[in-house]
């Protein structure tokens, strides 16, 4: 997926048109205070310890059940499954109300989006989160405008790692799989794409279990300020 073809299209031929997917949290958004936040509540309810940061990170990124499933295991409460959905509803309901109360945009993401939609792209959230949460994070912190959509959990056949998810947001934008690119921060974001045959950005910082990087992303940033380039790259790299 290489370098920029010399002397061939400008950005902004490169960008217009073409769908760029996000994951959301530890992607576009730091939300780990927040929903370890609400997690911690959860286990102090049932009487149990709380967990650090550090320990729970990885569990971001598959959705709340997933994130409930393993922060119990983790805090030697392994739960049976009759268990779950009582505790999913209560920890919804308290996160929905403390969504943004420390979560913020990673440093030069609202700047790469802007500029990535100045060049004409399409930008769609496509997240394991639910679409009203989803909705709700970007709302409050006025970054509902950069995305042409936002496709959760609840409004996809399946979710990532699952093609289905990935591929109905790009449809939902009008968009061709062909000229596409997905960024996100886990392996479910990575076996997305890999199952729909589109480019994979990955960036660093993210909540992961497996490190990004043994990931094999296309390509790897650290920073937001590397993004728009590396769409470029990968975009003008699936030109015919």
């Amino acid at each position: 997926m290489g370098a920029d073809r010399a002397g061939g299209q400008s950005k902004t031929a490169a960008l217009s048109g073409a769908v760029i997917a996000f994951d959301l949290d530890g992607t576009l958004v730091d939300t780990v205070h927040d929903l370890v936040g609400t997690l911690n509540w959860l286990l102090a309810t049932e009487g149990l310890a709380a967990l650090s940061l550090d320990a729970a990170r990885p569990f971001i990124g598959r959705g709340a059940r997933w994130l409930i499933e393993r922060g119990f295991q983790a805090a030697d409460a392994p739960l049976e499954p009759g268990q779950v959905q009582p505790l999913l509803d209560r920890f919804l309901v308290r996160y929905e109300a403390h969504i943004a109360d420390e979560s913020r945009p990673f440093p030069g993401c609202i700047a790469a989006l802007e500029a990535l939609r100045a060049k004409d792209a399409k930008l769609v959230v496509c997240t394991n989160k639910l679409t009203r949460l989803s909705a709700a994070l970007l709302d409050a912190l006025d970054m509902s405008r950069l995305f042409d959509a936002v496709i959760g959990s609840d409004r996809a056949p399946a979710i990532k790692p699952d093609a289905r998810h990935l591929l109905t947001a790009i449809a939902e934008v009008g968009g061709d799989p062909a000229r596409a690119v997905l960024v996100g921060d886990a392996g479910t974001d990575a076996g997305a794409a890999r199952a729909a045959k589109v480019p994979l950005i990955l960036v660093s910082f993210g909540y992961t279990e497996t490190p990004a990087r043994d990931l094999a992303p296309d390509i790897l940033i650290d920073h937001f300020d590397e993004l728009p380039n590396a769409c470029v790259r990968l975009l003008g790299a699936c030109e015919p």
